[in-house]
């Protein structure tokens, strides 16, 4: 891999790859390749990866989230209860924010379901609060740790809410249509301590919630953790579950399978409900590894499954790519952090000098390598051939400016 990287003159890219520690560079390659009856075996390639090397893991913690709340709504085993029930959240400790209706839905009402296509989209951070709150701190936690992913860590909403605040979740109700109650979870604490024993520091400053510089290191050691090989084993469960150890895998049923796998690639100016504007939305717009600054559409037939995350000056993205015109297929991982006067919480970072020409660049450069590789045999991608929804004119104002 460190071979095919020297291989891109790009100036930015060179930069990056020629410093992976300023920069914090973490990169997984994954080749796929099928046998003669079409099963996948995957081959991964390391560049200086380390699970103990912080990075803020951003909005990535969606997809965690996201199949979490499936797995809870599975295990509830409620008749009448699915990822499309409407659902209403109440208050019960301080910081915490009701939410009876949504109108950027079908029918006026929040539901898993919903908050999964808004999360996957274009990165809603309201909706990883509201699952947060649906599945809880501590069973998060523990769901994580269970199925072989100790060190992750999820101890926060995307709010500015304190410790013991995010230890407590909201009381949730779902609903049937004619809107009487189809089941109540109350108001959930976590009593499970946290092993913050691993300090993680990030920068030279920081601003504070006033808006002062505090001339010492950012503390990260009690925020969200997501290291870059379990993010991109979670993915890898997502659309390949049989590759993963059984115990990784989420309980998950195929028609869960088909949904997480629309909408982790379909765009926001296909989708109905939310009404993205799809100029401010575009296709790229979170798909960082063809994400160009002049040209926002992916090549003819690529499909990209993927989740994002940026803050703090860090950029992460964990993809599958399937090229269905030139029936070719990978996955790509990669985290960087540009944030070339170490303050953080200022927003001066340089995600458009070089955060995102670096994705770009890294991504193009995999993508024409997998193009030009050989292959035994070729795949058959039609279990990912989805049939896209289609942008209906009607009169609804488009959704902008979304809290992501």
């Amino acid at each position: 891999m460190a071979q095919l990287m020297t291989e891109n003159p790009h100036a930015v890219f060179q930069e990056v790859v020629g410093h992976p520690e300023k920069y914090r560079l973490q990169i997984i390659y994954t080749q796929i390749d099928r046998d003669k009856n079409n099963k996948p075996s995957f081959k991964n390639f390391y560049f200086n990866l380390d699970s103990t090397f912080y990075f803020n893991p951003a909005s990535i913690v969606k997809l965690p989230l996201a199949l979490l709340s499936l797995e809870k709504i599975n295990n509830l085993k409620i008749n009448g209860l699915s990822k499309f029930t409407s659902m209403q959240f109440d208050s019960a400790f301080s910081g915490q924010a009701k939410e009876w209706k949504d109108e950027t839905s079908p029918n006026g009402f929040s539901s898993i379901g919903h908050f999964i296509k808004k999360a996957f989209l274009v990165s809603d951070n309201d909706a990883y609060n509201r699952m947060y709150e649906f599945v809880g701190q501590q069973a998060i936690n523990q769901a994580l740790h269970a199925k072989g992913y100790p060190d992750t860590r999820i101890t926060h909403r995307f709010l500015r809410m304190t410790p013991e605040e995010n230890r407590h979740t909201n009381p949730v109700r779902f609903i049937r249509e004619d809107g009487s109650l189809l089941f109540f979870q109350p108001a959930a604490y976590n009593h499970e301590p946290f092993d913050f024993s691993r300090v993680a520091k990030v920068g030279k400053g920081y601003m504070n919630a006033k808006d002062s510089l505090i001339n010492e290191p950012m503390d990260f050691t009690m925020r969200n953790k997501l290291p870059l090989e379990a993010f991109q084993q979670m993915l890898q469960s997502v659309m390949f579950p049989l590759s993963v150890p059984a115990k990784q895998r989420f309980d998950l049923t195929q028609e869960d399978y088909k949904f997480l796998h629309q909408y982790l690639s379909q765009f926001p100016g296909e989708t109905n409900y939310p009404k993205y504007d799809g100029t401010q939305y575009y296709d790229s717009y979170v798909k960082f590894f063809f994400q160009d600054s002049t040209h926002h559409q992916l090549p003819e037939g690529v499909r990209v499954f993927n989740k994002v995350g940026w803050a703090y000056g860090f950029l992460t993205d964990a993809s599958y790519v399937a090229d269905f015109k030139n029936k070719v297929e990978y996955m790509l991982s990669a985290t960087v952090y540009v944030n070339s006067d170490g303050i953080l919480n200022d927003n001066k970072y340089e995600y458009e000098s070089v955060g995102h020409p670096f994705l770009y660049q890294l991504g193009q450069t995999i993508y024409q390598y997998e193009l030009a590789r050989k292959r035994a045999y070729r795949p058959n991608l039609s279990k990912f051939n989805i049939r896209y929804e289609k942008r209906m004119n009607d009169n609804r104002p488009v959704v902008k400016d979304v809290d992501n």
